[in-house]
């Protein structure tokens, strides 16, 4: 069965919440986001970039267009570029609701740094990224806009089939690599990187000669990716990449622009990389399921689907789909879990207007169905669930569960399959 509309936005939500897979044949490898979406501005990269060596171009911060505008002089720069700091993509391209058009503008004149900063802090600014009424800004970049006479793409990320970390390179920059992979396979080139050697000079330099990096450039973009390496295993990261790592005319190797993914399992030793979460720009909801250790994932329907693993919940959303429903979201439990998460999870998917009916699907491999049943029932009483339940368990202790369930006295729909479940769900809207 083709995927479903629901179960294809619900794959592109838990790219975010669980694990992104960009499989490239020429590539043979494995990208991997981690479990929860750690959220940093562009300038927190660049930070940490900065601390670990990295080239990257001047830049200040700024929260004022007071701020902005000394900044600006500081640099001291032939020319200037400022950046509204939201983490949506296509800013240049967005509008504000202060009637500026573009989030990234150009100047060789730090007093109009100034007058764009004031146009810019404190208004929302609408993307193709952004909900329609766009996102605040509250901080721009102000940096040295350096002239880039190449680009190219590179790379570091752990890769399951390599057990440890791959370079990935190519000297088409500036690009989305998923066409180049797709278009000019040639064009990528790629080095597994021994965990316990780390990347060696002659992989350093081999992969700066493939970026088409020539002379004493070669032996500064080797430089660079090194000490990207180095950056890569100081955070704990997932991947690292840049595009584009930059040549100017003046003979430099820049890292423009980059995007930094964190292992979340290693939050306990990354405490300060952590902290510097930019939450103000989350979902509220996904935000307070990840409190407990939920994964939500909002869709435009109205029946609600609770199940554990992102396949199942996929599976659940095309089955709705089939039988003429639409899911309204999804919250996957995960293994693990405990009777209060199961309550949680319910006053979630309840206060959400749209739900007319609860599908609860679940599969009790590591999740003993016990616990689900108990947490069900809790949640019904103390909410006074007022929408039609459907619930499908199968797996660890279900007999049990069933047990409490049928004796709880709720007005609980069983179901015997995922297809009877779904079946029932729809139905009960349609009432």
């Amino acid at each position: 069965m083709a995927a479903s509309m629901a179960s294809q936005a619900a794959a592109r939500g838990l790219r975010t919440a669980t694990s992104k897979h960009l499989l490239l044949d020429k590539l043979k490898c494995t990208w991997l986001s981690p479990r929860r979406w750690l959220n940093l501005q562009e300038y927190q990269s660049k930070k940490l970039m900065q601390e670990s060596g990295v080239a990257v171009q001047r830049f200040y911060v700024a929260d004022t267009a007071s701020e902005a505008l000394e900044a600006a002089k500081r640099l001291n720069a032939k020319e200037i570029v400022l950046k509204a700091q939201i983490l949506a993509g296509g800013r240049g391209k967005g509008v504000f609701d202060s009637g500026l058009k573009g989030g990234v503008h150009l100047t060789k004149d730090p007093a109009v740094v100034g007058e764009l900063a004031n146009k810019m802090l404190g208004f929302n600014l609408t993307t193709k990224q952004t909900p329609k009424e766009g996102v605040k800004v509250k901080t721009v970049m102000v940096a040295e806009a350096l002239d880039i006479s190449r680009e190219t793409y590179f790379a570091i990320l752990m890769d399951r089939s390599c057990n440890g970390p791959v370079m990935v390179g190519s000297p088409q920059g500036g690009m989305d690599i998923e066409e180049v992979a797709a278009s000019t396979p040639e064009l990528i080139f790629k080095e597994v990187v021994d965990i316990f050697e780390g990347v060696q000079d002659e992989q350093a330099l081999r992969m700066a000669a493939n970026l088409g990096f020539k002379g004493p450039l070669q032996r500064q973009a080797a430089d660079q990716i090194k000490r990207l390496y180095d950056l890569f295993l100081k955070v704990d990261a997932t991947q690292v990449e840049v595009n584009p790592l930059g040549e100017t005319p003046e003979g430099q190797v820049v890292c423009f622009d980059a995007k930094i993914n964190f292992d979340d399992n290693a939050e306990f030793r990354q405490k300060a990389v952590f902290a510097m979460d930019d939450m103000t720009e989350s979902d509220p909801t996904e935000m307070e399921a990840a409190k407990w250790d939920l994964k939500y994932i909002g869709l435009d329907g109205n029946i609600a689907c609770f199940v554990n693993g992102a396949g199942l919940a996929m599976a659940t959303c095309d089955i709705i789909d089939l039988h003429g429903g639409k899911p309204a979201n999804f919250l996957d439990l995960g293994g693990g879990v405990k009777e209060r998460q199961v309550y949680e999870a319910f006053k979630l998917l309840t206060a959400d207007p749209k739900v007319e009916a609860i599908l609860v699907n679940i599969f009790g491999g590591i999740v003993n169905c016990a616990i689900i049943a108990n947490g069900i029932t809790k949640a019904c009483r103390e909410l006074e669930l007022k929408v039609p339940l459907v619930v499908r368990l199968e797996g660890t202790n279900v007999h049990e569960a069933k047990r409490i369930l049928t004796e709880s006295g709720l007005p609980i729909t069983a179901a015997d399959n995922l297809d009877d479940a779904a079946k029932k769900a729809v139905a009960a809207i349609k009432k």
